[in-house]
């Protein structure tokens, strides 16, 4: 997973499937990436870009410190999750975004496998 880049909803799912227990299933009737039955991200409606679940303190935060990468529309406004558009120029942060939804949908169990929240 090191050195993912995040180009394409390809990318997004081969980077979340690769997460522990992550499995496909619909979400909004859209095959998404899911971990406990609880999207981690979505293809968005918007083109180039996904959406990703986030808490609304981070959202807020991601928002304002990256917005050529974070940005959302007005359906995304009060909602969990935010959108990120591909080809952002720090992929890692992404990637701990993504990382950071695993943990938060994650069981006691998987968290402590797999260590602290990123």
């Amino acid at each position: 997973m090191a050195g993912a880049r995040f180009d394409s909803w390809d990318d997004v799912v081969a980077f979340a499937c690769a997460l522990p227990d992550v499995e496909m299933a619909p979400f909004y009737d859209t095959p998404c990436p899911k971990l406990n039955g609880k999207a981690l991200a979505a293809p968005g409606r918007e083109t180039g870009s996904f959406a990703v679940m986030a808490k609304p303190d981070e959202k807020g935060i991601l928002l304002e410190t990256d917005p050529a990468t974070f940005w959302q529309t007005p359906h995304y406004e009060g909602w969990h999750a935010l959108l990120v558009r591909f080809g952002s120029d720090d992929p890692v942060r992404v990637a701990n975004v993504i990382r950071r939804a695993w943990w938060d949908r994650a069981k006691k169990a998987q968290r402590q496998a797999f260590g602290e929240r990123p």
